[in-house]
């Protein structure tokens, strides 16, 4: 067992970073073990959904591993340096951030990723890197995300958000009791486990049109995007379903 583990369950796959000693830090392994966990999750026509979280209860992930930064002497971090979902590694199926603790620098990339985020009460999250002389290229989607004061405010100060801030900004998703937060971002992720495939795929690239196209070009793209589920074998299959009281049985083609 390496510092990053992988399971499915139910359609969703769990993709845990394991070194809770050190607060789940981006060292060498767990990013290579990230990067290898998501090409699995990729391949993997078992799991629909993937959840990233940390282990324990104090920390998602605190950021890059300032201890190997130090010995490594590292400058510019290369592209790969680290999984960026839409950036350096394409992650077509559905992605959640179940935020167990802090979620730092690094930390925060990752959650800002992923499509949605389920964030127990204690969480926090900081974009720290101005308080330690590092750089935050990764967060130019944040102003998209949330208002582009508030990005302001979280880029220039590196202060922490609690989670009830952060989903007030629109960060997150919901905030629900440590306890609950496997169960809740099971919950969610196997919702939309079990919507069909070809919509789900489709109704996530769709979402992201605004932030790279000119509003009548996102139409343009999108209709180019969901001509092909409605000609899919399951666009007549929800209907039929429908009107015969059943549920429906996707094939995703």
């Amino acid at each position: 067992m390496g510092p990053v583990t992988y399971e499915v369950t139910a359609g969703v796959a769990w993709l845990t970073i394991d070194r809770p000693e050190a607060h789940n830090a981006l060292s060498r392994p767990v990013r290579e073990g990230l990067f290898d966990g998501v090409h699995r999750f990729n391949a993997d026509d078992a799991a629909r959904v993937l959840v990233l979280t940390g282990a324990g209860e104090k920390a998602f992930c605190s950021g890059g591993d300032l201890k190997e930064m130090s010995e490594t002497a590292l400058t510019v971090p290369p592209p790969d340096f680290l999984p960026q979902f839409g950036r350096n590694v394409e992650v077509a199926k559905p992605t959640i951030a179940a935020v167990n603790g802090i979620a730092y620098g690094g930390g925060f990339l990752l959650a800002q990723q992923c499509d949605l985020v389920v964030a127990a009460e204690h969480a926090r999250f900081a974009v720290s890197e101005v308080k330690v002389g590092r750089g935050s290229p990764w967060a130019a989607p944040l102003s998209w995300l949330v208002p582009p004061r508030v990005a302001l405010q979280i880029l220039l100060t590196g202060d922490p958000l609690d989670a009830a801030r952060a989903r007030e900004v629109g960060l997150v998703n919901e905030v629900v009791p440590l306890p609950d937060l496997r169960a809740t971002a099971q919950a969610l992720a196997e919702r939309i486990a079990a919507n069909a495939p070809l919509s789900v795929l489709a109704a996530k690239r769709t979402a992201y049109l605004s932030a790279s196209h000119p509003r009548a070009e996102a139409y343009d793209r999108a209709e180019e995007i969901w001509e092909p589920v409605y000609l899919s074998e399951d666009a007549q299959e929800g209907p039929r379903a429908f009107r015969e009281k059943r549920a429906p049985v996707w094939r995703g083609r």
